[in-house]
């Protein structure tokens, strides 16, 4: 509709000069412009918040401030025609910024401005739009600010500065304009309370950004207030109510590929993996070439041990998304799988280039290389993923297993303990393993002691915990004749 205005505006060239003589000629208007965050904050996507509510401040439509002067009919004519002469630019200034022809567009503003004094309030907004879109978010924030002192009462303006403040992370004094905002503003606004709920979010007010939010889908509910609800519960742990807000949002937009993606990787987290799997399905009919879908659903044909399966789908998402460390960790793996290891080193190491500080990267490599006897490597891995990641257990008891192939008993033996004191006694296998190197190094109590320990743990393990290596059987076997148990 903007494009349409300005076209009808180019093609109404001849009626425009009666226009202007009756003083009734309304400045064109530029489309919202909404940057995005970078980051993980940006946990997957900001929302594309538009807003077309911009009002000049020479227009009859502007609030005036009141005057305790008498008007006059010169007086009134003297203003219409400084109205008419500031905004006579702002259709040509609208037409160049919606072409994106920058560089013209700001060298007329800046005629403009000189003209009369940087005294208009269209171009100073229009400016400020531009250098946001070319990342300069302070030079924006102050012109947003000047284009606010021109027009007090022009909520767009106000919101523009809420936003460059967003992006410049300082979130509570984003809050104070929205706030301001919403004072000055006769109606609900949505972008108001949406953009609200995103700072109180950062700030990791989850009440208050859920509040927030819920107020923004009162006024018109969007997908992008959905997600940002979901992504709110899902940095709190809270995966059902995430999918219960997802969902409700399905009822709302059942096609939207994004939406079905992510409840398949919430399903995918809670460990149900068929459930997963059909959201994943659902949204690749929608969008068949969803980089994120793809890898998602190729994760969960890997887990099911079909490799081939599983890098067919890799390799569709490998043609948009060739520089993704995640897909490469996973196409390691899937060679891993097939015991074609020198490829599956090469697949690995181009994705700790990509993303060096992945711990599941170092941790993968490690056990290539553990796998190929290359303990010295192995042991690098290792550490690195540990210091990446000191809670994840399986990486210490690899570790020790790694320490104990190079003779190294005493660190070996404190890396199952650090293991078992983070695991609890859960995993049988430490014990299993803790036990096996006490029995080599010749320390015969301790190793009993151990393995009365894995033991226990064996017993308490469920069917499918038990059946998933059959070499822990044959292994606990000869300790158990070695032991004499």
């Amino acid at each position: 509709q903007l494009v349409l205005g300005a076209c009808q505006a180019w093609d109404g060239r001849k009626s425009r000069t009666a226009k202007r003589e009756a003083g009734l000629l309304c400045a064109e208007r530029a489309p919202m412009y909404s940057g995005q965050m970078t980051g993980d904050a940006a946990y997957e996507s900001e929302p594309e918040v538009e807003d077309d509510s911009y009002v000049d401040a020479s227009q009859p439509s502007a609030p005036a401030a009141k005057v305790n002067i008498v008007p006059t009919k010169a007086n009134s004519s003297e203003a219409k025609l400084q109205a008419i002469a500031r905004s006579r630019w702002n259709y040509k200034i609208h037409i160049l910024y919606v072409r994106h022809e920058h560089k013209e567009c700001l060298d007329l503003i800046e005629q403009v401005l000189s003209e009369f004094n940087g005294m208009c309030e269209y171009p100073i907004y229009v400016k400020a739009l531009i250098k946001r879109q070319q990342g300069r978010i302070q030079e924006s924030l102050q012109l947003f600010q000047a284009a606010t002192a021109l027009n007090p009462h022009n909520v767009a303006n106000l919101k523009q500065v809420g936003r460059s403040l967003y992006l410049l992370g300082k979130h509570k004094a984003a809050v104070d304009v929205y706030d301001e905002a919403q004072r000055v503003s006769t109606t609900e606004d949505w972008e108001i309370w949406h953009n609200k709920g995103l700072c109180h979010m950062y700030l990791k007010q989850y009440d208050t950004s859920m509040e927030c939010f819920r107020s923004a889908n009162d006024v018109q509910r969007h997908d992008t207030t959905y997600r940002q609800m979901g992504k709110v519960f899902t940095l709190q742990e809270r995966y059902q109510e995430a999918i219960d807000v997802y969902l409700e949002a399905l009822e709302f937009s059942p096609d939207n590929p994004e939406l079905l993606t992510t409840v398949g990787l919430l399903y995918l987290r809670m460990g149900e993996n068929y459930r997963a799997f059909e959201y994943l399905n659902n949204s690749l009919s929608v969008d068949p070439r969803d980089e994120k879908t793809i890898l998602a659903a190729g994760s969960i044909i890997q887990d099911h041990n079909d490799m081939d399966g599983a890098l067919i789908k890799y390799r569709v998402a490998a043609v948009k998304t060739p520089n993704s460390a995640q897909l490469w960790n996973n196409v390691g793996m899937c060679f891993f799988g097939k015991r074609k290891y020198i490829a599956s080193i090469a697949c690995l190491k181009r994705a700790l280039y990509l993303d060096p500080f992945e711990w599941i990267i170092a941790y993968n490599l490690g056990l290539v290389h553990l796998t190929t006897g290359q303990c010295a490597s192995a042991f690098h891995f290792f550490s690195s993923s540990i210091n990446l990641k000191p809670d994840f257990v399986a990486a210490y008891m690899y570790l020790a297993v790694t320490l104990a192939k190079l003779d190294d008993f005493e660190n070996a033996c404190a890396a199952y303990d650090r293991a078992a004191e983070i695991d609890g006694g859960a995993d049988f296998t430490i014990r299993l393993n803790y036990a096996i190197t006490l029995h080599n190094g010749g320390d015969v109590e301790r190793s009993r002691e151990q393995f009365a320990e894995f033991e226990s743990a064996w017993l308490a393990a469920d069917e499918e915990s038990r059946a998933a290596d059959p070499d822990v059987e044959t292994q606990a076997e000869t300790l158990r004749r070695a032991l004499g148990v």
